[in-house]
């Protein structure tokens, strides 16, 4: 039985738009499963500390990128922030960064709350989610969080019911694998199935008519998929948190898929979770998906 914590139709404002290190658009899957892990730690402090979130899927309903492109421009630009000017009247130098407002519902999988405590778990949600951010952005509100029980595949209707009408994300790393394995490097890879390619044809009449077409079919997207670290775990000077080591590390990126969720057979191409890789140093966002 898979039991599930619904938040539906969470809205956000200035959400940060980095769906990697390379591209903006929808928040990357870190910063939801991150947001997730912060409000289990909440909940666990709050008298439930048997409670876990094993698994999550984030649904898009809306999102407005903050973004614009004039009449005749041929790149879009960043809509910045007005910051306030300086003692000598000028602007301060600031980081440009991408911001978004979007609608989403949470899917989270639960574990250690029993019948008797699903009142209590309820309650204590609504008391922690207002105080949360999400993806840097700020919660304007949401719809009564619901709880439901799935007996497997078979129920998974039930969940993508009240999830439409949205997109989630599909992993789709077996396409970079499949594209690495045939010799292509992962950066060549991943901008293979990004490009898009332009075909004309002239017909017997001399019309040109032209055909856009991509490497695969679907709509098909980079994104964060985790953390590779690249030094051996320490403490490093003047860092914030003195007790937990500390190791640097830089990002991974795969590709991604967006679907409706009534496409999905499988709950395990729903869900997503995190898994840390001792051994090669990898902290991994991923699916139990069959194309993992």
């Amino acid at each position: 039985m898979n039991r599930i914590l619904l938040i539906p139709r969470l809205r956000i404002h200035n959400a940060n738009a980095l769906s990697s290190p390379y591209t903006i658009g929808f928040p990357a899957l870190t910063a939801w499963l991150g947001g997730v892990h912060a409000l289990q730690r909440k909940l666990n402090a709050d008298g439930l500390p048997q409670l876990s979130f094993s698994r999550t899927a984030v649904a898009c309903h809306r999102i407005d990128l903050q973004t614009y492109k004039h009449a005749g421009d041929y790149l879009y630009s960043i809509v910045g922030t007005g910051n306030p000017l300086d003692k000598s009247g000028d602007r301060p130098s600031f980081i440009e960064e991408a911001r978004c407002h979007l609608d989403v519902s949470l899917a989270i999988e639960t574990q250690g709350i029993g019948k008797a405590d699903e009142d209590e778990f309820l309650a204590a949600v609504n008391r922690h989610l207002p105080k949360l951010k999400w993806a840097g952005g700020d919660s304007l509100g949401y719809k009564v969080p619901q709880w439901l029980a799935l007996a497997g595949d078979s129920e998974l209707a039930n969940l993508t019911r009240k999830l439409m009408p949205s997109y989630v994300l599909k992993q789709r790393r077996d396409l970079m694998a499949q594209a690495m394995a045939e010799g292509q490097d992962a950066i060549d890879a991943l901008l293979d199935y990004l490009a898009v390619h332009y075909q004309s044809r002239t017909d017997d009449d001399g019309h040109v008519s032209w055909t856009a077409e991509r490497k695969a079919k679907g709509w098909i997207v980079p994104i964060a998929a985790g953390f590779h670290g690249v030094s051996a775990l320490g403490h490093a000077e003047h860092q914030r948190d003195q007790i937990t080591p500390h190791r640097f590390a830089e990002s991974l990126v795969t590709l991604g898929e967006f679907v409706m969720p009534h496409r999905l057979k499988r709950l395990d191409d729903l869900l997503w979770r995190s898994r840390y890789d001792a051994d090669n140093y990898l902290y991994l966002i991923e699916q139990h998906s069959h194309n993992a």
